[in-house]
């Protein structure tokens, strides 16, 4: 089992997107600067705005890519209020 994640500052509502297997584990990564060395570190605290559960990673990897191809804020709303958004994601990539 494995996780597409985005998350969203709460500092100015930016997101990210990865992929995981632990997702409590993640979160407490990305909102802790004294492990965060990454891009997310600056704009903690981080909170999660849309997960998509995937089967493995190779297909959270490709659903991670395609997202983040979109380079869209609106793209990323839109998965969160239509959920067949995620739904055809993980058919594409299955």
């Amino acid at each position: 089992m494995c996780f597409v994640y985005i998350i969203q500052s709460e500092v100015d509502h930016s997101f990210y997107v990865g992929f995981t297997q632990d997702l409590l584990k993640r979160l407490k990564y990305h909102n802790d600067p004294e492990m965060n060395n990454g891009n997310t570190r600056h704009k903690i605290p981080w909170r999660y705005f849309h997960v998509i559960e995937t089967p493995n990673k190779s297909i959270a990897i490709k659903i991670e890519k395609h997202i983040k191809r979109m380079k869209s804020k609106s793209y990323i709303i839109n998965l969160t209020k239509y959920p067949e958004m995620s739904e055809k994601l993980l058919k594409k990539y299955s």
